[in-house]
């Protein structure tokens, strides 16, 4: 069985380390993690797959080379139906989240987040799982605290992360690959109760 997994981010060097980019540095970090072969660029379809076995399973790891709004586009060739829908997980970045927090969700809109909206516009169905890595820095209470104002928000997330931060984001991106493995052997129900 095939499954795909699509990191969403921007392309450039400039846009990398940044929190819109997380998405992006999650398949990254999975493929070495995995070990993977490396990076096949199709420019076509302005996309980059590594693929291999996890388990039983086939596994694509999706890294797209267009702008965050097009990053569902380049799914058209992986992502054919319903049912593919179903064994596909996009990660993305979430400024609701704070730092060293992850959430899974199925089914949901795209909360405003134009990568996920451009996916949902592309395969035509909600319904697939989204892994939501928090972006954001967090009160005492441990609640995200979000930059207020269009302008702040598009600041904060092209900025960089900084050091500690990425010290967080290692161990977040630990918990994908446990979460990945769970879903292709125990399905959405129990990885999703299990991550939550």
């Amino acid at each position: 069985m095939k499954y795909f997994i699509l990191g969403l981010g921007n392309p450039g060097e400039e846009y990398d380390g940044s929190r819109h980019n997380v998405g992006k540095m999650s398949v990254e970090t999975l493929r070495k993690i995995l070990d993977f072969a490396d990076w096949q660029e199709n420019k076509k379809n302005k996309v980059s797959v590594s693929i291999g076995k996890l388990g039983k399973h086939e596994l694509i790891l999706i890294r797209p080379e267009v702008f965050m709004n097009h990053n569902g586009k380049i799914l058209s060739s992986y992502v054919k139906s319903k049912k593919d829908a179903e064994r596909l997980i996009v990660i993305y970045d979430e400024l609701d989240l704070p730092m060293g927090k992850m959430k899974l969700s199925f089914g949901r809109s795209s909360g405003g987040h134009k990568g996920v909206e451009s996916v949902i516009k592309t395969i035509k169905t909600k319904d697939f799982l989204r892994i939501r890595i928090g972006i954001s820095p967090s009160t005492t209470k441990g609640v995200a605290k979000k930059p207020s104002g269009e302008e702040a928000v598009i600041k904060f997330i092209l900025g960089k992360f900084k050091p500690a931060e990425v010290d967080i984001l290692k161990q977040e991106f630990k918990k994908i690959v446990d979460t990945v493995q769970t879903f292709l052997e125990e399905g959405k129900e129990m990885t999703m109760s299990k991550f939550n």
